[in-house]
């Protein structure tokens, strides 16, 4: 998997991370993130020092989006190779969760350039291109401006057979 030179933090990585899948009418909340790992994903972020997944669940949303949590749903979890910005991270832990929420979508100008709400046939394109950008056919300053799913969620995407 590719890795942009640059990318740790003083932070040290804890290899445990949340993800947050909300639909709405047959569409996922999808961000583009600011900072590396770039591209499209649901909401998600690390553990940190949370007393629990599901409370960094619900911070992370509420952070990324401006939206809070009116119910999780545990559908998948697993370890998956993935880098991060942060030092030593190279693995994550992860847990996602279907999730039913309220309040208007916010975004955070600090961690994303967009959000929105994707189709499975546009969630399917941002895949493409993802797959174009892993097998070098994209170059990084290309995937930089115009980027598919961040390449763990492309993972996580296939594993929950959403493409």
């Amino acid at each position: 998997m590719k890795e942009k030179k640059g990318t740790t933090s003083s932070k040290k990585c804890d290899h445990t991370s949340v993800g947050m899948h909300i639909w709405r009418d047959n569409k996922l909340l999808l961000i583009e993130r600011r900072k590396y790992p770039f591209g499209f994903a649901p909401p998600a972020g690390h553990i940190d020092e949370s007393s629990s997944f599901e409370t960094a669940a619900k911070r992370e949303l509420e952070e990324e989006t401006g939206l809070r949590v009116k119910s999780l749903k545990l559908i998948r979890e697993g370890k998956k190779d993935n880098p991060c910005r942060r030092d030593g991270g190279t693995w994550h832990y992860w847990k996602i969760y279907n999730v039913e929420a309220e309040g208007e979508v916010q975004r955070s100008l600090e961690e994303t350039k967009q959000t929105g709400w994707y189709s499975k046939k546009e969630i399917e394109n941002l895949a493409k291109r993802t797959k174009e950008y892993l097998s070098g056919e994209i170059s990084e300053d290309e995937w930089q401006k115009s980027p598919g799913l961040e390449p763990v969620w492309y993972k996580w995407m296939k594993d929950l057979k959403i493409i």
